[in-house]
């Protein structure tokens, strides 16, 4: 046991903090593909493109579906917190953007995944408007929070970020920023493809940004320390 005015001793060193945005893609890839070919094996859809909130609505994807999302959820507030922690460590010595900015953006992420945990417990047949509000909130703020994150990037290039990947996460953020608008749109089948085809566009979108992250969480640890103070 450490004695007074000794530090504190370090309980978890992690070298990398990569594995949290590659679990996070690795996981809600799996949940919205597990849930499809379920959906579609079981015959609760059609296979050409249905809505991704279609696929988690009957059991037994329904189960599956939502314990996923409720854990992409999870894994996204964990990943979004690693970033803001990221930005602000970098802007230290820097001074590339504004600590306000920062926790805007955080702030406008963690909606999002309150969003997804909506769209997760609150399944379409169940409450539908409490879903679609949940499903609004969860797009609606994560569009947001990835171009918020591209503007950000490009702010902290060269010393933090290449062209390249900026370039990489503003494509990303103007795709699944137009897609937006038809995704939550319905009508006949013809709309109804395109709003469908332009929500995986989104979700996707989403994925692969996070995928962005990878590179830049190599670059940074994490330390868990713990300190016992003695009865005065």
């Amino acid at each position: 046991m450490p004695g007074a005015g000794q530090p504190p001793a370090m309980l978890c060193c992690m070298p990398g903090v990569a594995f949290v945005p590659a679990l996070l893609v690795s996981w809600s890839s799996a949940a919205f593909i597990i849930s499809y070919m379920i959906a579609v094996l079981a015959g609760h859809v059609e296979p050409l493109v249905p809505y991704i909130s279609d696929t988690g609505t009957k059991p037994p994807e329904s189960g599956i579906f939502g314990f996923m999302i409720n854990i992409s959820a999870l894994l996204g507030v964990i990943t979004m917190y690693i970033r803001y922690l990221l930005i602000e460590k970098q802007n230290e010595s820097s001074h590339f953007v504004r600590s306000s900015c920062n926790m805007f953006s955080l702030c406008i992420g963690l909606m999002g995944c309150i969003g997804m945990g909506i769209v997760a417990n609150f399944q379409e047949l169940s409450v539908t408007s409490v879903h679609d509000i949940g499903a609004l909130v969860a797009f609606g703020s994560g569009v947001v929070y990835i171009t918020l994150q591209s503007i950000i990037s490009y702010k902290s290039c060269p010393q933090w970020n290449t062209y390249f990947v900026c370039h990489i996460r503003m494509a990303i953020s103007v795709i699944s920023c137009i897609a937006f608008i038809p995704s939550i749109l319905y009508g006949d089948y013809t709309y109804h493809f395109v709003s469908a085809i332009c929500e995986w566009t989104v979700a996707f979108g989403f994925i692969f940004f996070f995928l962005t992250f990878i590179r830049d969480f190599q670059r940074f640890s994490l330390r868990i320390s713990t300190e016992i103070h003695e009865d005065s």
